[in-house]
């Protein structure tokens, strides 16, 4: 019986399921839309529940619960067969908490296969019936009701800078660490009441191996509370957090941190060996975050980056090189001791794009394509040229910011900003309402080049030369819904480079979910001191699984991007001042120090 490995990712918006064979090829997927299928039980609006007047972002965790029995259904429902399943582990996304009761533990242990994780976890509205959570809602990743919190993170160890040399990153809204102070000070009773703190990935965990799960070695530095060189809870930030120089209690709530992200936390709970037939030997890996789990989905080799396309916008990159500074993230490697993760994240990445979309749709009709079709974008993106100039040496630039909701880099509140820049010294100059910018046509490729050219701005200090050529990425991996795409892909090229090119991950859409059957298989099945790129290589058939779809380096135009950088630096500047989140330091008046935007 051939073996097989189990992956989730409980994103936002859905719980996806995929299982792979040993020879890592899919065998089976399914998904659970939160909305299509419990948006109306639960008053969910893309997969989430908001409180604009203090910024809150949150979801049900009694969606998860349901959500976990249903994926495993529709598994079943295609033929999966769970007793071949050997190994699971999964993502879950990043910086989402959530708050156990003390009757967890006993709730985990004795769940019974006759009714559902809802019934038998959730406790009843009134009381009546216990249940494993202190408080029912997980903050999600595009929650910003803690700038108060972030501030005092900040200043913790003297400044933002600081902050990211000990943690991988400045404070920001959606990390766990800020999360956990605004917790207890508005619901002290239920901190109170809290026995355990988990974030979405052990969470998920903890449900299939039946106990309270660690957090995982990558995941946990998405809290502004792990101290990265010395490998263990940074004891001021934890006092910070917990509100009491004694961290004895906070430090209890969140656990012990495994160093080895493949190591087995213990066998399958009994409630899915008794309901859905997976062998009682089957192993629960640490389940990591979806960001980290998403570099796990192939080999990346030195200089490679992943563009992960969906409702926001990431890029990722493996490095041995530990660089800290607040414009963007620095984690360890979910599978590998002395390599990091390097992160930027965006809020605004396809809910932005949609939106000028729909834009250019409603003015041409949509073509017969209907309102969500990318035909008219895809041209109008293609068909306009490099920064919006049809003579290089006359034009100015078009340069352009795109948030139809607050961002997290820059730190700025919704808005658009669309400027042209000059040749001669990169002066900007406000393009709103002019001929020089076309709106919405103009905007289709504006706000492409405007989110790549943020990525290449942050990641140029990792970058090396590719030969003779300049630095720049060697291969650009696109994954997410957005990678078929093909004018992101040309643009992604063209902005970023890619000696070698741009290339589709095939099963980009549940890359995140790959990359954690990628890790239960290897967990499963590696050597003694087997690492998991070693792992992973001798089982890659690289014309199945990835496809090169757009040229990458392209003399003249990557550097005609590269001219550009200050000017867009500039750019956002200018949104801070007008509508920063309080965080005016984050941007340099006028400067880029080396490529990256540094805070003071």
């Amino acid at each position: 019986m051939a073996d097989q490995f189990l992956g989730f990712d409980l994103s936002t918006q859905q719980l996806k399921g995929i299982i792979v064979g040993s020879d890592l090829k899919l065998l089976h997927e399914a998904k659970v839309d939160f909305d299509a299928d419990f948006g109306a039980k639960y008053g969910i609006e893309k997969g989430v529940l908001t409180n604009p007047a203090e910024g809150e972002v949150f979801a049900p965790v009694a969606l998860f619960l349901e959500a976990i029995d249903l994926v495993l259904q529709r598994l079943r429902e295609q033929g999966a067969e769970f007793a071949k399943v050997q190994g699971v582990s999964g993502a879950g996304m990043q910086h989402g908490t959530v708050f156990w009761s003390q009757d967890a533990e006993d709730l985990l242990r004795s769940l019974s296969p006759e009714k559902t994780l809802l019934e038998q976890l959730e406790g009843g509205a009134k009381g009546e019936r216990k249940g494993a959570f202190s408080h029912p809602f997980s903050p999600n990743w595009q929650d910003a009701s803690t700038q108060k919190q972030v501030e005092a993170f900040d200043a913790a160890l003297g400044s933002p800078d600081e902050l990211a040399e000990a943690t991988g990153s400045k404070a920001h809204h959606r990390f766990s660490g800020p999360q956990i102070l605004r917790f207890h000070t508005k619901y002290p009773d239920a901190y109170k009441a809290t026995a355990r703190i988990t974030l979405v990935s052990s969470f998920l965990a903890s449900i299939f191996l039946g106990r309270i799960a660690p957090m995982d070695i990558s995941d946990v530095t998405g809290a502004n509370l792990w101290d990265i060189k010395n490998g263990q809870w940074h004891e001021a930030l934890l006092a910070l957090a917990g509100g009491s120089p004694d961290t004895t209690a906070l430090r209890a709530k969140l656990g012990a941190v495994p160093e080895d992200g493949g190591a087995t936390l213990g066998p399958i709970a009994p409630y899915f060996a008794a309901k859905y037939g997976f062998p009682r030997t089957a192993r629960i890996l640490a389940f990591t975050g979806d960001n980290p789990s998403t570099i796990l989905a192939l080999p990346l080799r030195s200089s490679d980056a992943i563009v992960s396309l969906g409702t926001s916008t990431t890029f990722l990159m493996s490095t041995a090189a530990y660089k800290p500074d607040p414009a963007y993230h620095m984690m360890n490697h979910p599978t590998t001791p002395g390599q990091y993760m390097f992160m930027l994240c965006y809020k605004n990445g396809g809910l932005a794009r949609e939106h000028i979309r729909d834009a250019i749709n409603a003015g041409a009709g949509a073509g017969g394509q209907g309102p969500g079709g990318w035909d008219a974008f895809n041209a109008a993106a293609l068909s306009t040229p490099v920064l919006g100039q049809h003579h290089p040496d006359s034009d100015p630039a078009r340069l352009g910011l795109f948030f139809p909701r607050p961002e997290i880099v820059p730190a700025v509140r919704a808005g658009v900003w669309r400027y042209t820049a000059s040749n001669d010294d990169s002066r900007l100059a406000n393009a709103e309402n002019t001929p020089a910018w076309p709106v919405p046509t103009a905007d289709a490729r504006a706000i492409l080049e405007s989110q790549l050219l943020s990525l290449r701005l942050r990641s140029q200090p990792l970058l090396t030369p590719q030969g003779s050529l300049p630095a720049q990425p060697r291969r650009v991996y696109l994954v997410g819904g957005g990678a078929a795409n093909p004018a992101i892909a040309t643009l992604a090229g063209q902005v970023l480079g890619g000696s070698e090119g741009v290339y589709k991950l095939e099963i980009g859409a549940n890359a995140c979910a790959l990359g954690s059957a990628y890790k239960a298989a290897w967990g499963v099945g590696r050597k003694a001191g087997e690492a998991f790129e070693d792992f992973l290589e001798g089982r890659w058939d690289e014309e199945s699984f990835v496809r090169r779809v757009a040229e990458g380096y392209a003399e003249g135009v990557f550097e005609r991007y590269g001219g550009v950088l200050g000017a867009f630096a500039e750019l956002e500047a200018v949104a801070v001042r007008e509508k920063g989140e309080g965080r005016a330091d984050l941007v340099k008046e006028r400067g880029v120090d080396g490529g990256v935007v540094r805070g003071n």
